[in-house]
């Protein structure tokens, strides 16, 4: 260990567990391409956010809470760019969008989820049914099997949870 990783936490952690960090995501992904760099943004996500080092006291099970999380964001992301991409293959006479545009939708897209991240799946799926499919309230009850006063509870809930995130 150099002079400068006895001195930053970040830079110990990084030279001691570095190398598992990528095998333990080289298992998990099935690519060590994929998993080298998601090691690599486990470690910036790490030095991106403050923290209190004595209260890591497994290191290993830090690193892997962390990149398992960016691991899920990564997977959604990837799911989501093909569910656009589906759509928009689904759609009889549509030319595909130049990749600058394909990223600012699906970037778009992300934003979305992560507002609606924390709903219950009946109401994120009611305002997404209402907002993205268009379709009208009796028809989200037919789809969900609920209620016509469930979905305008479940709308009242998505809406009053994402005017309390943009204010937050």
């Amino acid at each position: 260990m150099g002079l400068a990783a006895a001195h930053d936490p970040v830079a110990d952690l990084y030279a001691r567990h570095h190398g598992w960090l990528s095998g333990w995501l080289r298992k998990k992904m099935g690519c060590a391409d994929n998993a080298a760099d998601l090691a690599q943004d486990t470690f910036v996500r790490i030095l991106c956010r403050p923290l209190d080092w004595s209260q890591v006291r497994e290191p290993r099970a830090f690193l892997s809470t962390v990149a398992h999380g960016l691991m899920v964001n990564q997977l959604r992301r990837q799911a989501m760019e093909r569910a656009y991409l589906d759509a928009l293959a689904a759609q009889p006479g549509q030319s595909s969008p130049c990749p600058e545009s394909r990223a600012l939708v699906v970037e778009a897209l992300m934003e979305i989820d992560a507002l609606l991240d924390g709903l219950p799946p009946k109401a994120r799926l009611a305002f997404l049914l209402s907002q993205l499919e268009g379709l009208p309230y009796a028809q989200i009850a037919e789809r969900l099997h609920v209620s016509l006063s469930m979905v305008k509870k479940y709308m009242l809930q998505a809406v009053t949870h994402c005017m309390r995130i943009e204010r937050a």
